[in-house]
């Protein structure tokens, strides 16, 4: 069986240890932190800590490579998106123009704009990854109980933890019914042409968006039969209190946070200039 994308394993790992909130909380920081710099040097650097937090959490690159790889073709299509939509906000921003090459137009590759963009990937490249590891390495009941923690409703937590429980479920549902076809000759493989198996996977999302309702259906009726949604609170079974390492994680991403906005904003501008 080939391994669940964006599925919770169970790892003996320093980051698998944290409870849910530590890592929500962490994880908000970070991705904030991420977003205000356009400094290439803290980008860098955050880029090099997450490298290394992938590192201690054991996660396999098989648990999110699918995800990734999708991912990397809209990351693409925002870059030449900017480009085509606006070629010289590099100039902008950082006050400079350095003429790379001429393309035709008012399209011009400038110094500035490739430095611009390639801030912008250190950025994708700082937030992406880490929402994965906080999906991967995150029970959805504990992350449900997180966000309860931190101020969301429970109804909105529990429907999140539903949510990526689910998606295990879709991943099966899609092998068996996928399965189901080839046994009656519906061919999914390389062997076949691209448009051809592309029509016959359209073929068999029917049945999975039937049997994704027909289970919907059920899992609401059942949180209504036991009163789901009846009382203002609720108590979560997978909730954990911080412990001595959250306290600790959570310190170090304040520390190294603060110390990204200080180096961004000393100079009164949030953008890193080479020029």
């Amino acid at each position: 069986m080939r391994a669940r994308m964006l599925t919770f394993t169970r790892q003996d790992s320093p980051v698998h240890s944290l409870s849910g909130a530590a890592k929500l909380i962490c994880f908000i920081v970070w991705s904030l932190s991420a977003m205000i710099t356009y400094d290439t040097r803290c980008l860098i650097v955050m880029l090099l800590v997450s490298l290394a937090v992938f590192r201690i959490s054991k996660v396999k690159f098989a648990d999110y490579a699918f995800v990734l790889y999708f991912i990397l073709i809209f990351f693409l299509l925002n870059h030449l998106a900017i480009f085509l939509f606006s070629p010289l906000e590099g100039t902008q921003v950082y006050g400079t123009r350095h003429d790379l090459f001429h393309l035709g137009g008012r399209y011009t590759v400038t110094a500035e704009q490739v430095f611009y963009q390639f801030n912008i990937a250190l950025k994708y490249a700082v937030v992406i990854p880490m929402a994965l590891l906080f999906l991967l390495a995150t029970d959805p009941s504990e992350f449900a109980a997180s966000l309860n923690r931190i101020g969301v409703n429970y109804k909105i937590a529990y429907s999140v933890s539903l949510a990526l429980r689910y998606i295990p479920d879709i991943q099966r549902d899609y092998e068996n019914i996928s399965f189901s076809a080839q046994a009656r000759g519906i061919d999914l493989s390389r062997r076949e042409k691209l448009s051809q198996r592309l029509k016959n996977i359209v073929s068999i999302l029917l049945p999975l968006i039937l049997s994704s309702i027909e289970r919907i259906e059920k899992i609401s009726t059942a949180m209504e039969l036991r009163g789901f949604g009846s009382g203002r609170k609720r108590t979560w079974y997978t909730g954990r209190p911080f412990s001595l390492s959250d306290y600790i994680a959570m310190g170090l991403l304040l520390s190294l946070a603060a110390a990204t906005l200080i180096v961004t904003f000393y100079d009164g501008s949030r953008f890193y200039s080479i020029f």
